[in-house]
């Protein structure tokens, strides 16, 4: 088991760790780095230890609850119960926990069911079940970028699933549904206008976004609808 320390906090950027297996990489008691799951990349950085480092190119999600740090074409890998020290790529998380929290907007500023979504580095996107495009995207645009300019606080709590079961209205994707088994799960609330479950990385007010534009809606199926949201720095 790999203890997700950017669960507690998405801003931490340096942490100490122990190599516990190799997997395709390597497993440490506790990651700093997201593992690629709900639509985000995984983080990259490096690993340092007594005598070497390792370029982490991304991070993905191994047996059980296992974190694997996948390195870089040529790195060593350190060995097996070596202190090492780990470095987030913090410009690439940053910008990943930008885009994420704007698709969160977007699903308030188009109230639709959400069929997929992706994040990247510059910008996100999320299907919607549209059959047809909206005659105002201007319109959604300020209205998404005066959210954004809000300042709304950014925070998480958790439930337990038989409450999620209770609350089905919570879940906004008809793809993706929150991982279950562990008893509960994690809630991403932006301040009275929306709660969702979600195990990504967030920043901790909306106005951190900054500025964004929407893409070109693009027709993806009968009734799908795709939506990007790019950012503007």
């Amino acid at each position: 088991m790999t203890t997700p320390l950017f669960r507690d906090d998405a801003y931490l950027r340096e942490a100490p760790g122990r190599v516990v297996a190799h997997a395709d990489g390597v497993v440490l008691d506790a990651s700093l780095f997201y593992a690629t799951g709900g639509g985000q990349p995984g983080d990259a950085g490096r690993l340092t230890w007594e005598g070497g480092e390792m370029a982490v190119a991304t991070a993905v999600k191994g047996e059980g609850d296992a974190i694997v740090l996948k390195p870089a074409e040529g790195a060593p890998l350190p060995p097996v119960g070596a202190q090492v020290t780990q470095y987030l790529d913090w410009d690439l998380r940053h910008r990943h926990m930008r885009v994420h929290t704007a698709l969160h907007l977007l699903s308030v500023v188009i109230p639709l069911p959400v069929t997929g979504g992706s994040i990247g580095a510059q910008k996100g996107r999320l299907d919607f079940d549209m059959p047809d495009a909206p005659e105002d995207k201007q319109a959604l645009e300020d209205r998404l970028n005066a959210l954004i300019a809000e300042d709304h606080d950014v925070s998480s709590e958790w439930i337990t699933e038989a409450e999620l079961d209770a609350n089905p209205g919570l879940v906004k994707t008809m793809s993706v549904q929150p991982p279950r088994g562990a008893g509960r799960i994690r809630l991403v609330r932006i301040g009275e206008i929306d709660l969702q479950p979600c195990g990504g990385t967030h920043v901790r007010s909306t106005a951190e976004i900054g500025p964004v534009t929407l893409g070109k809606f693009e027709k993806k199926g009968r009734q799908n609808r795709r939506v990007s949201v790019i950012l503007a720095v």
